[in-house]
């Protein structure tokens, strides 16, 4: 297999979704796993997986483009945005 890219980590996590983050972040796992510590993919791939992982408790990755206010009607029954960038919190 030929040395993974930036653009192989691109094409697993571009898609994402909430429901899927916590595979597609051990897909990007397996595909830098034998790189070097300091190598800048495997950097790449560190930043990605941690994006996938608040991705886990968000709504969508909602990096552009208008979010949706806490005032909204029925946002304290059912938050309707929460982003990667500020995911809900695990239920305890």
């Amino acid at each position: 297999m030929a040395e993974p890219t930036k653009e192989d980590i691109d094409a697993l996590v571009g898609p994402a979704t909430p429901h899927f983050a916590m595979q597609i972040r051990a897909r990007v796992r397996a595909l830098i796993r034998d790189l070097p510590d300091d190598h800048p993919v495997r950097g790449y791939g560190d930043e990605q997986i941690a994006l996938l992982e608040r991705l886990a408790f968000a709504s969508s990755k909602a990096a552009e483009g208008p979010l949706e206010p806490p005032t909204r009607l029925g946002w304290e029954e059912l938050p309707s945005h929460a982003p990667a960038a500020d995911p809900l919190p695990p239920k305890s």
